[in-house]
């Protein structure tokens, strides 16, 4: 048997749709590919039989850029939820009460108002009781 038809049996017993079943039936990934190995372990042999040294180098670059794929696939599941999560955080922001929640700026500018009044409250009470004893002195 050719290569190329090896391949292209090959390629029918592993179709990406029949996986994707196998993988929303719960079924890991090691199950499905240690099915896959067990139901084409001649043609596999046969296949491993027919490589040359540049056909197996190939075959590494493309094992390679399946773990970048997935690396991929990884890092933009994290981005993902990273922006849902904030997502969320900002929805539940926005569903507290006003009743509950003082905007920041509020809060600061009423302490700056409060304490310049308490500094200035607070300097002319002492300058009254400097005066005063001066006075009774």
């Amino acid at each position: 048997m050719s290569i190329s038809k090896i391949l292209t049996s090959l390629e029918k017993s592993w179709e990406r749709d029949d996986v994707l079943l196998k993988i929303k039936k719960g079924l890991s990934t090691e199950e499905i590919v240690n099915e896959f190995l067990a139901n084409n372990q001649v043609k596999i042999k046969e296949f491993n039989s027919l490589l040359r040294p540049e056909d197996i180098d190939l075959l590494n670059q493309v094992g390679q850029l399946s773990e970048c794929e997935s690396k991929l696939i990884n890092k933009i599941n994290n981005l993902n939820y990273s922006t849902n999560n904030e997502n969320h955080h900002t929805i539940n922001q926005k569903n507290i009460s006003p009743f509950n929640r003082v905007p920041h700026n509020k809060i600061s500018s009423f302490m700056i108002n409060w304490s310049n009044k308490f500094v200035v409250f607070a300097l002319l009470t002492i300058s009254a009781i400097a005066l005063s004893k001066q006075a009774w002195a």
